[in-house]
């Protein structure tokens, strides 16, 4: 699945499948022959020095895969055909770290002379880490109910969980502690969605934002994915201020004490140090 290192690749050219994908409903209808080109990307180490089907992906396997999955799905766009398909390609092939995927219609209902037209996508595995915090009701429960509903989404793979911490509140806000945890994931979310999911499982434990760093049922946050810097109206990552937040750096040191931060380079378990020395 995810892999930052893995370079290698398997190519399949001019996949033919006849497939009933098109905005107008003669296409759904009566159907048309596509083209698809796939890259998938992998480690192939194995499988070179040990000539054993079993280390890699069968290629004819995927061709099956793609031509069935075209020919049993209907969908009016290519984009919505190309990235469907992508994400059952990396769901179905756990060896299969990103695939870059290119959907052809050699005969789109365009009245002018052309040669092609495609959508091209790349997608992959990310890795990200989340925080899950509680300071309300039945603080385990809740952390337990978010790390079981991570679980269950189909795009979410969970790798690792920290130990839960008892910490004091963050921000002045007169509240009871905190029971605090980080976990990290391999998704095929971006981040946009990986952080409605959040707000999602959150909604569903009765999360309310009344006060700012106030008590809340759950929270989770985003505090890293892949070495992502990103900042909109509604999402910074890495998540603001974790290096000065102990209740972070913890579990963090705990699943992943050498990942680095993207911005300063320092690795979790150091940050933890100089957290621990300031507190001294």
């Amino acid at each position: 699945m995810y892999s930052e290192w893995a370079r290698d690749e398997i190519h399949i050219d001019g996949l033919e499948v006849f497939a009933h994908h098109g905005v107008y409903e003669e296409e759904q209808k009566e159907g048309q022959i596509f083209y698809v080109n796939a890259v998938l990307h992998m480690d192939t180490h194995a499988a070179g020095v040990g000539d054993e089907l079993e280390y890699t992906v069968d290629y004819g396997s995927v061709c099956r895969f793609i031509n069935d999955w075209m020919r049993q799905n209907t969908c009016r766009l290519l984009e919505a055909v190309a990235e469907r398909m992508a994400n059952a390609l990396l769901l179905h092939y756990k060896m299969i770290s990103a695939v870059d995927l290119e959907i052809q219609k050699p005969h789109a209902p365009v009245r002018l002379p052309f040669e092609m037209i495609s959508v091209k996508v790349h997608r992959r595995w990310h890795r990200a880490y989340i925080a899950l915090g509680s300071n309300m009701g039945d603080r385990e429960t809740y952390l337990a109910g978010a790390l079981d509903a991570l679980k269950r989404h189909p795009q979410v793979t969970v790798k690792k969980c920290s130990h839960w911490l008892v910490t004091k509140p963050y921000g002045g806000v007169e509240q009871e502690d905190f029971l605090n945890g980080a976990v990290e994931i391999e998704t095929l979310l971006n981040p946009e969605q990986l952080l409605e999911v959040l707000h999602e499982i959150e909604n569903g434990a009765g999360r309310e934002r009344k006060v700012h760093w106030g008590p809340r049922t759950l929270d989770l946050d985003i505090l890293f994915y892949d070495r992502l810097l990103l900042e909109t109206d509604d999402l910074i990552i890495p998540h603001p201020d974790l290096e000065n937040r102990r209740f972070v750096l913890e579990p963090m040191t705990a699943i992943a004490p050498y990942f680095r931060h993207p911005a300063t380079g320092k690795a979790m378990r150091d940050l933890l140090r100089e957290q621990e020395k300031r507190e001294e």
